[in-house]
């Protein structure tokens, strides 16, 4: 995926969750922050950011500018959370992860859940939620940084959808290069791990893929491993 009209800046601070202040061509510039996690150890005064400019494409918005990614040190981390579906998306449709695709429907209700996609091939069918990480501690990528109830729900649901026939799938796309391995962050919301875990066990695919991120571009790389315990071998 690609964003079409993006400029650098300077990140300076967050002062809501929707709102980041960047410094662009010496004009201090409001940016609509299109992800509602903390993102604490991203969103760092000083820091290199990119925004992509949207003014143009609706007169209506408040903001002018769309956060789209910061530089943690060397590496560039992709901060939109619509990015990762839109990736997805794409990386569905050009033969990734299943093959043999007939049908593809994106907010895909199920019983009590929506789901980010439900895909059908030849010989199955599945739904598949997917979720979007930045959480990066000494090359491990995590996820979530704060508490998701919806999230401990969705995994439940998708346990759901194997009991009722369906393939499912939890999919993390780590917003950056250079992790070792996924694994949950059980110690901001344990309950997290515990239904990834519990998923796991009732068959659903939980992967996780690292992404090339460039100021402008987002592309899904190569398969990560998953340790849904840390010492687990």
């Amino acid at each position: 995926m690609t964003y079409n009209n993006i400029h650098k800046g300077t990140f300076i601070n967050r002062p809501n969750r929707f709102i980041a202040e960047v410094e662009i061509n010496g004009k201090i510039e409001r940016c609509h922050v299109k992800n509602t996690g903390r993102l604490g150890e991203l969103l760092i005064p000083g820091v290199a950011a990119y925004v992509d400019y949207a003014g143009g494409r609706n007169s209506s918005r408040s903001t002018a500018y769309d956060l789209v990614a910061v530089y943690k040190g060397d590496t560039l981390v992709n901060v939109d959370s619509q990015a990762p579906n839109r990736v997805f998306g794409e990386y569905l449709r050009q033969g990734g992860l299943i093959e043999n695709i007939t049908h593809i429907k994106q907010e895909a209700k199920y019983e009590n859940s929506r789901f980010d996609f439900y895909v059908e091939t030849t010989v199955s069918k599945a739904f598949i939620e997917v979720k979007g990480v930045t959480l990066e501690e000494s090359g491990i990528a995590m996820f979530p940084d704060a508490p998701t109830e919806r999230g401990v729900k969705h995994l439940k649901e998708l346990a759901a959808c194997i009991t009722a026939g369906y393939d499912a799938y939890a999919v993390f796309i780590i917003k950056m290069q250079g992790v070792t391995h996924f694994t949950p962050n059980n110690k901001t919301h344990q309950a997290f791990g515990d239904a990834l875990a519990e998923a796991a066990k009732a068959r659903v695919k939980v992967l996780a893929f690292d992404c090339v991120v460039m100021p402008n571009e987002l592309t899904i790389d190569k398969s990560i491993p998953v340790i849904l315990k840390e010492g687990a071998k």
